[in-house]
C-alpha cells in the first residue's frame, strides 16, 4: 500500500481540464489525486412528457465506470445496469438539479454524462464536482449563441467523501483508506448568490463501528471545508464562464420610460438585471382591454414574455376618486378621450367634483405583474391614499399629481420632493410586496 502523504485534513490534489471533448456543448475532465472522470453536459431541446406544455426544462445524468478503470476489469453496463451505477447518477442528477432554476431552461433536457476512467476512491463525489463545471461551460456556450437568455444556474455545487481512518476524521478518502473507514460520508453542498452553504445530501454510514455527535460534526465541518476548497477550483477552471453562476436573470420592463427604469432599477437590482424594451430590442403595443389595473398590468406583462422568454415586467397604475365611484381608474391617463392630455384629464377631474363637497377623498393605485417562464404569474397592489383639492398646487410630477394632496406628505404630489414622492408612492409600495413575495420563495 503506497503511503499518503497529506494532512487528514487536506484534500488530494485537484485538476479540473475544461474543454476536454469538442463534440459535447460542456466538458472537463476531473482528476482527484488518481480518480478521473470525463464529464459532459449535452442539451437537447425537448422535455419528457411529464413536462411538455409547462414552459419549464429537464436535467439528467448517467454514470459508468469504465472497463480499465480499476485494477480488475470490469465489466460494461448491459441492459440492466448496475445497481450502484444507478444509485449514483440518482445522486448526480439530484446534485446538479438544485443548483439549477430549470424554468430558465426553457423546454430543453441537459444530459449530465460521467464516465470514470479510472478509480481510486470518490468517483461519485468527482462526478458531481466535474458534471457542475461542464454544465456550466454548456450553459456559457448556449447563452453566447443566444439560446438561453438567462443562466439556470443559480446555486454552486461541489462534492466531497469524508470518514474515519483509524478512528481521525478525515477528508477526500482515496480507495485505501475507503476500504478500511470506519465511518464513511459523501457530503453535497450548495452556495448561492449571498455565500449561504446549503447540503443537498449527506450520505453516512458506521461501516466498521458507530460514530458519535462529535465525529458527525467534525466530518460535516470537514466536508465544507473541502466543499468550499473545491468550489474554489472550479471558477479557477471556468475563468470567465464562472459569471453564469448565481447570474442575476433578465427581468425586461413593459416600458421604454427612464425614470421609470430607473427607479425599478433601484428597487430590484439586487434581484434582476432590469432593461428596458429598448435595451431588448422589442418594440411592443399592447391593447390594455382589461377592467382593474391588475388585468392590464398582467396583460402586457404576459405579451411582453411571449416574445422575449424571459422574466417581464408590467404596471398599470391610476387614480381613483370615491365620489367618482373609482373614476378615472384605469383610465386615468385617457380620461378626456385623448392620452397624456394631463391638463384636460385635470379640468374634467374638476368639473366632475364642482358639485360635490369636500373633501374628494382618492387614491393613487398600482398594480405590477411579474410574469416568468414556467411560473405562475406574481400580481401585487399598492396604494396611497388623500385627496383631490380645487386648485393646482406645485410644478412636479405629471398627471393629476398637482390636484392630489398626499397623507403622508400633507403636500401635493407636485410639491412633494421626488424621493419623498417615490418614498410613498403607490407603485413603490406595490414592489414593495413584490419584493417580499420573492423573498418568501426563497
Amino acid at each position: 500500500m503506497e503511503a499518503i502523504n497529506r494532512a487528514a485534513n487536506e484534500l488530494r490534489m485537484v485538476r479540473i481540464l475544461p474543454d476536454y471533448t469538442e463534440m459535447a456543448a460542456g466538458s472537463v475532465l476531473i482528476c482527484c489525486g488518481r480518480t478521473k472522470v470525463i464529464c459532459t453536459a449535452s442539451i437537447q431541446e425537448g422535455v419528457p412528457g411529464f413536462l411538455k406544455g409547462k414552459g419549464k426544462g429537464w436535467l439528467t445524468a448517467e454514470y459508468a465506470m469504465l472497463p480499465g478503470s480499476t485494477p480488475q476489469r470490469k465489466a460494461r453496463d448491459g441492459v440492466k445496469k448496475d445497481g450502484r451505477g444507478v444509485e449514483i447518477q440518482r445522486l448526480i442528477g439530484r446534485s446538479l438539479r438544485a443548483a439549477c432554476d430549470l424554468t430558465r431552461l426553457g423546454e430543453r433536457t441537459v444530459y449530465i454524462d460521467c464516465d470514470v476512467i479510472q478509480a481510486d476512491g470518490g468517483t461519485r463525489t468527482a462526478s458531481i464536482t466535474g458534471a457542475f463545471t461542464a454544465l456550466c461551460i454548456a450553459v456559457d456556450k448556449l447563452m453566447q449563441e443566444g439560446t438561453l437568455p438567462d443562466s439556470p444556474v443559480i446555486r454552486q455545487v461541489a462534492a466531497v467523501s469524508v470518514g474515519v481512518i483509524d478512528d481521525v476524521c478525515t477528508l477526500d478518502l482515496e480507495y485505501a483508506q475507503d476500504s478500511r473507514a470506519q465511518v464513511d460520508m459523501n457530503v453535497v453542498m450548495t452556495r448561492d448568490a449571498k455565500g449561504r452553504l446549503g447540503f443537498v445530501e449527506v450520505q453516512g454510514t458506521g461501516e466498521g463501528r458507530c460514530y458519535t455527535k462529535a465525529e458527525l460534526d467534525t466530518l460535516l465541518a470537514l466536508g465544507e471545508k473541502g466543499c468550499l476548497e473545491l468550489m474554489q477550483a472550479q471558477r479557477d477552471a471556468l475563468g470567465s464562464r464562472a459569471e453564469v453562476i448565481c447570474k442575476k436573470p433578465l427581468l425586461a420592463l413593459a416600458s421604454n420610460n427612464f425614470g421609470k427604469l430607473k427607479e425599478l432599477r433601484q428597487l430590484l437590482g439586487e434581484r434582476f438585471d432590469v432593461r428596458s424594451m429598448r435595451d431588448m430590442g422589442v418594440t411592443l403595443d399592447v391593447e390594455e382591454t382589461g377592467e382593474t389595473f391588475e388585468e392590464n398590468a398582467l396583460i402586457k406583462a404576459q405579451a411582453l414574455m411571449d416574445i422575449c422568454h424571459c422574466a417581464t415586467l408590467a404596471d398599470d397604475s391610476g387614480l381613483c376618486v370615491d365620489q367618482l365611484d373609482g373614476r378615472p381608474g384605469v383610465h386615468s391617463a385617457r380620461y378626456c378621450g385623448v392620452h397624456g392630455d394631463d391638463e384636460a384629464n385635470n379640468r374634467l377631474l374638476l368639473s366632475e367634483l364642482a358639485d360635490k363637497p369636500a373633501p374628494h377623498r382618492a387614491h393613487y393605485g398600482a398594480a405590477v405583474a411579474l410574469c416568468r417562464p414556467g411560473r405562475e404569474p406574481v400580481t401585487v397592489y399598492g396604494r396611497c391614499d388623500g385627496e383631490i383639492i380645487g386648485e393646482y398646487r406645485g410644478t412636479g410630477g405629471f398627471g393629476y399629481d398637482p390636484l392630489f394632496l398626499s397623507d403622508d406628505l400633507g403636500v401635493t404630489f407636485a410639491e412633494a420632493d421626488p424621493e419623498a414622492k417615490n418614498g410613498v408612492s403607490h407603485r413603490a409600495r406595490a414592489i414593495a410586496k413584490l419584493l417580499d413575495a420573492l423573498e418568501e420563495e426563497t
